[in-house]
């Protein structure tokens, strides 16, 4: 399945032609180029390098800038791969655009959620709160993490308060509202991970979740 890469512009709201108000969010997608075709003889699997956006040949080590030469490919800042689709071949050098994606498609967006920082049990894993009064000290701490006498220890996984955010989420069947080919944008319902110009990866829903 063909996959784009892209950034994250931010949301607005457009109207359907009934007048009803849809929320989307805007994503600058691609064009990407193919930098590479892996096939289980050469590679052990089969899949389809791509990159997107240009980047400095100096801001590139010589190995990376020896691989996109040999594509006759600019360079680019990030690749990715994807599993070609049964029947479709691709070529080195090839593009790939979003005037190859339909309106009303259902895509799979990958992006990395926005970082939290260190958070507390309660915002973190959605605990209760202890009482707020009758000289309670125990208000937003973490409850007991373990008996004293037996177990006598703190199990592995437990939820506690640390580092939340940061995560590679995948939203499934987001509909592909509208396309501008010609500025290289994408409008999709509802939201998507990551802050504005947060790296994202787009590709059609996996067959039998698009429905």
């Amino acid at each position: 399945m063909k996959t784009l890469l892209g950034k994250k512009i931010g949301m607005t709201q457009i109207f359907a032609e009934d007048g009803t108000v849809i929320p989307v969010t805007v994503v600058e997608a691609g064009p990407v180029s193919v930098v590479q075709i892996k096939t289980v003889e050469t590679d052990g699997y089969d899949a389809v390098q791509v990159g997107y956006e240009d980047q400095k040949p100096q801001r590139v080590n010589k190995p990376l800038t020896g691989h996109f030469a040999k594509a006759g490919v600019d360079v680019k800042k990030h690749l990715a791969e994807f599993k070609p689709e049964e029947g479709v071949s691709y070529e080195v050098g090839q593009v790939i655009t979003v005037a190859d994606f339909e309106e009303g498609m259902k895509l799979d967006v990958t992006g990395t959620s926005k970082g939290k920082g260190t958070q507390g049990n309660i915002k973190r894993h959605g605990h209760r709160r202890g009482p707020m009064t009758h000289g309670s000290k125990h208000k937003r701490l973490a409850g007991a993490l373990a008996a004293g006498t037996y177990p006598s220890r703190v199990f592995k996984g437990n939820k506690a308060p640390g580092r939340m955010g940061r995560d590679t989420v995948t939203v499934q069947n987001v509909v592909l509202v509208k396309t501008l080919a010609d500025r290289n944008l994408m409008m999709v319902k509802g939201d998507v991970p990551g802050k504005k110009g947060g790296l994202l990866k787009i590709r059609p829903a996996v067959k039998g979740q698009n429905k």
